[in-house]
């Protein structure tokens, strides 16, 4: 303890001199607090000015979020935080834009549910607990640290949890969340458990630390595979693919639509941003003898891509077959984290971008079908084309965009992900790669037969049932308008995205 004393005001000095790098989220830590009194002051009535408190200060997050991107640039581009705990870089933040404008759009869909609008505790809470979760995304897009690796998922699993059982008094939604924190919990274990494999093979937390290495490369293959393999399945816990999956359908077909809209989009796209950070550590200078990441990583992409979309052709259920295909998605996804190079890391979050837009988008339509109709399995969508023209259109294009057809974003995502590991198989010619870019295009074509389901029995299949549409819910539609309109928008003028990443 003596010892310490000394390097004390070292150590806080340094803490400072980081904390202008830390600007956003230290923005969201208040944010929290004041949505939180907020709830407990302004009391039943509270819902709206939290609502819009969260919106105004998501909107004031991204502002810093800009400003962080320019610090960063004008200190070289990559800076370590609060002594290697957190590392900040431009990609980073790239991640943390597109988190908190999804999460501002989110919030804005929140209150169109007519199920989740009728709790009768309110959405208040709920809102408070995005903002602790938005907390948690923001820093794993930046852990590098194991203890900080932890942290950050442990902040953002707890925050699901609540989410997914928040309608409590619905036994359906009770039972998905038991479920998911059930299995979320044994993740935890698991993760935790490789990570103090990796303390004892290491002496360190850092994994970024010279020492880190030499030490993990005096280890035996068999424990550093065994750790380096737990350590993954924690984190694939929260990016859903195989074969730590098989809580996705269940979950996100009981919790609340908004709900399934944030756990299927937001958390995964921090997840990435997560495993890139993990993974770097390991590739980046010399790739670890006893483990090969790319080898793994792209094992798992085509069982997952393969799982993901066959088992959406089964379902009838439209909230469980998104469920399945964003397993697919997530298997695509790692098809651009093995090439390791800028170019595969840019196509990354231009496609998860796209893809959460669309699926948010889905979800939403969705959402607003049950509202109005009542409809929840595909078979229920019978003639409702020509009763909600331009709902059902919206969602052609959503659906188009999320099988990847041209000229949608979705469509220009997978190009630019076929394009980046194209690159790396011409220079490496691993056989891997073209596995992954083989599967890749049969997936595609797979997901083609459940997406069109939809749109079959909207325009092309009649309904028995005669109801009188109401078309009051304009809100919805307005915003479906809008999103349908980027996801052409970004298809034909990619680089609108593309280029600012």
């Amino acid at each position: 303890m003596h010892d310490l004393l000394p390097t004390i005001p070292e150590q806080l000095s340094k803490i400072l001199n980081d904390v202008h790098f830390f600007v956003p989220e230290l923005y969201l830590s208040a944010l929290f607090i004041l949505v939180l009194l907020a709830d407990l002051f302004i009391g039943k009535n509270s819902e709206k000015y939290c609502r819009a408190i969260a919106m105004a200060g998501l909107v004031i997050v991204f502002f810093k979020d800009y400003e962080q991107y320019t610090l960063t640039d004008e200190a070289g581009g990559t800076v370590s935080l609060f002594s290697g705990m957190l590392l900040l870089y431009g990609k980073a933040v790239s991640f943390k834009v597109i988190i908190d404008l999804l999460t501002c759009l989110l919030l804005l869909y929140f209150a169109w549910d007519n199920k989740l609008s009728t709790h009768k505790k309110g959405l208040s809470d709920l809102y408070t607990i995005i903002i602790g979760s938005v907390l948690g995304l923001h820093l794993m897009t930046m852990a590098t640290n194991l203890l900080s690796i932890y942290l950050a998922i442990e902040m953002v699993s707890i925050a699901s949890y609540l989410m997914v059982a928040y309608r409590s008094e619905n036994g359906f939604s009770a039972e998905a969340g038991l479920k998911y924190v059930l299995f979320g919990a044994a993740s935890s274990a698991v993760l935790l458990y490789g990570i103090s494999l990796l303390y004892g093979f290491t002496g360190t937390l850092d994994i970024w630390d010279p020492k880190f290495m030499v030490n993990l490369s005096g280890a035996g293959s068999a424990g550093v595979g065994l750790a380096l393999s737990l350590v993954l399945v924690g984190i694939g816990f929260k990016l859903s693919f195989v074969p730590v999956h098989f809580w996705v359908p269940d979950v996100y077909e009981g919790a609340a639509t908004p709900v399934t809209a944030y756990l299927s989009t937001v958390p995964k796209i921090a997840a990435f941003a997560l495993l890139i950070n993990f993974v770097n550590a390991f590739v980046a200078v010399v790739p670890h003898p006893d483990f090969d990441f790319r080898l793994a990583l792209s094992i798992i992409g085509v069982i997952t891509m393969i799982a993901g979309n066959f088992a959406a052709v089964a379902q009838q259920n439209v909230k469980r077959m998104l469920a399945y295909s964003s397993i697919g998605h997530t298997g695509f996804a790692l098809m651009a984290v093995v090439t390791y190079t800028p170019q595969g890391l840019t196509s990354l979050i231009y496609y998860l971008a796209v893809y959460a837009v669309a699926n948010i988008a889905a979800l939403l339509l969705a959402t607003y079908f049950t509202n109005q109709t009542g409809a929840e399995k595909v078979g229920e969508y019978k003639g409702l084309g020509f009763k909600y023209p331009i709902a059902s259109v919206c969602f052609v294009i959503i659906l188009i965009s999320l099988t990847g057809l041209p000229v949608s974003a979705g469509f220009t995502g997978k190009l630019f992900v076929f394009s980046s590991v194209y690159v790396v198989y011409q220079q490496s010619h691993d056989v891997w790669l073209l596995i992954l870019m083989i599967t890749g295009a049969v997936v595609t074509v797979v997901s083609l037969f459940y997406y069109i389901k939809i749109p079959l029995n909207l325009f092309l299949r009649k309904s028995s049932v005669v109801f009188t549409p109401d078309y009051s819910d304009k809100k919805v539609i307005v915003l479906a308008v809008v999103l349908s309109l980027l996801l052409l928008l970004f298809g034909i003028f990619p680089d609108w995205l593309y280029k600012t990443l």
